[in-house]
């Protein structure tokens, strides 16, 4: 058959089934449900996340007035690919702004709200594998008490842990689907803009600045900041030429440096048990805010200012906390958690390396203080559920995931551990967890597996009845050691 006929043919065939495609889509987009919210089946928060597609790439763009009591114009570009066989609506995770149009693909795409969710009909029904291009212009809300912006004296700051990026931004806000970053934030000169990742340039505009920043590495939504403020950037070097950036209050910088300095010797510390540093620069942010926590911000993570600087707290505390945040870049930033359940593998590890650095500057020791804590895990189960198994929230209230068991029982799960498989086998597999997932998802079960692999001896068992029991089972080598 000559070779013009059989591409003539084929190129027939194609359009034929492009129609019929078409047509099947249309068919299917009409007898569309009533939009609602979506989710992943995360069982803690069971309406993050978004099925259907996949997140490459945010690209977000905010306009900040000077004013942090209003709201910043915004504009958030996603790249993302289709994992539905069929997409002929998709939601997004947004809850706090006014939409004013949304694109997919170039094209005009109907959207209507859903509880938190952004739900979007595109013009055209996308197929598996299509890319998926997202234009949101909308506005971003800072008056939200329960995270996203966080207002500070001079500006503005990020707080998007665990559920609240999608306070601040329309995205597919759950940790299992990390992607990368670039921040574009324009403000009045005489603010000073910074957020995670690399500077990517700085130009003015009139009587603003237009600030660009972009992430190395993949990134879960929780994950982002930018700070806004009368603030100063102070550089440094850390090991192996690490890159340093903090950013403080201008007018505390002198105050701030002694623990700003810490910082080098902190990283190198913590590269002697869990590997190199993961990403591409490191430090902290200060912010002149009441906050009551500190947070694990991608590279630049986000501490009271009063807290450092306040004499109320000894120093071997303020450090331990400081460690607590750094270590969360190895455990929880690097390898994320695939769903909320799997926190524990986070806030374990980063409390285990606060109370291991913390009694090495003067604290208690880490066996004091897993034995204080083992001694109320009963109780910390019984309220707040195992380790591995929290329990979701009731009906009308908020989850509660941050407690006593996710900090301090899931360190004594760890402690437990290492008492099983001794401190040598212990420290390989802390150096071979951030290794192996290095920028991607794990779960408890991929810890089981790699614990036993690392200790030569299954211990599902072992790890399931300290993760999911309904109590604490004795601690190996402790037989002394009581609880309640």
């Amino acid at each position: 058959m000559p070779l013009t006929r059989s591409r003539s043919g084929l190129r027939r065939r194609c359009v034929l089934a492009g129609t019929v495609t078409a047509a099947v889509l249309g068919l299917v987009a009409a007898a569309l449900p009533a939009p609602r919210p979506a989710g992943i089946g995360d069982r803690l928060f069971p309406h993050l996340g978004n099925p259907g597609y996949d997140v490459r790439a945010y690209d977000l763009d905010f306009h900040y007035s000077g004013d942090n009591t209003k709201p910043l114009t915004a504009r958030t570009k996603i790249d993302a690919g289709v994992t539905a066989d069929f997409l002929e609506r998709f939601n997004l995770d947004f809850a706090a702004g006014e939409v004013r149009s949304v694109r997919v693909n170039g094209l005009p795409a109907r959207h209507v709200r859903a509880g938190e969710d952004l739900v979007v009909t595109p013009a055209r029904p996308l197929a598996r594998g299509s890319r998926l291009r997202i234009d949101v212009r909308h506005t971003s809300d800072t008056s939200k008490p329960d995270g996203g912006w966080l207002r500070t004296k001079d500006g503005l700051a990020m707080a998007n842990q665990a559920d609240a990026a999608h306070r601040v931004f329309p995205s597919n806000d759950h940790p299992s689907d990390k992607a990368l970053f670039t921040f574009r934030v324009t403000a009045p000169r005489g603010l000073t803009v910074v957020a995670g990742g690399l500077p990517a340039g700085r130009a003015g505009a009139g009587a603003d600045t237009v600030w660009r920043y972009r992430m190395v590495h993949p990134m879960a939504t929780e994950l982002a900041q930018i700070s806004i403020g009368r603030s100063a950037v102070v550089r440094g070097t850390g090991p192996h030429g690490l890159p340093l950036r903090h950013v403080v209050p201008a007018k505390q910088r002198t105050a701030l440096k002694p623990w700003l300095e810490r910082t080098s010797r902190q990283l190198t510390w913590m590269e002697r048990r869990a590997g190199r540093y993961p990403f591409e620069n490191y430090g902290v942010l200060a912010a002149d805010a009441q906050t009551g926590f500190e947070l694990e911000t991608q590279t630049l993570s986000l501490f009271e200012q009063e807290l450092l600087i306040s004499r109320t707290y000894p120093t071997w505390y303020k450090e331990s906390l400081m460690m607590h945040e750094l270590a969360h870049q190895w455990f929880g930033n690097s390898v994320t958690p695939r769903m909320w359940t799997d926190l524990w593998l986070n806030e374990g590890h980063a409390t285990w390396y606060e109370w291991s650095y913390g009694a090495e500057r003067g604290g208690p020791s880490l066996e004091r203080r897993t034995r204080e804590a083992y001694r109320q895990s009963d109780a910390w189960r019984k309220r707040f559920g195992p380790p591995a198994a929290l329990r979701p929230a009731e009906e009308g209230s908020k989850t509660r995931l941050f407690s006593s068991m996710v900090y301090d029982g899931s360190a004594v799960v760890l402690y437990a551990l290492r008492e099983r498989i001794g401190a040598a086998a212990f420290a390989r597999l802390q150096r071979a967890w951030p290794q192996r997932y290095a920028d991607g998802n794990a779960t408890t079960a991929d810890f089981i597996v790699l614990a036993s692999e690392i200790s030569g001896q299954d211990q599902s068992a072992f790890l399931k009845k300290w993760l999911y029991g309904k109590t604490t089972p004795p601690m190996p080598g402790h037989p002394r050691w009581t609880k309640g």
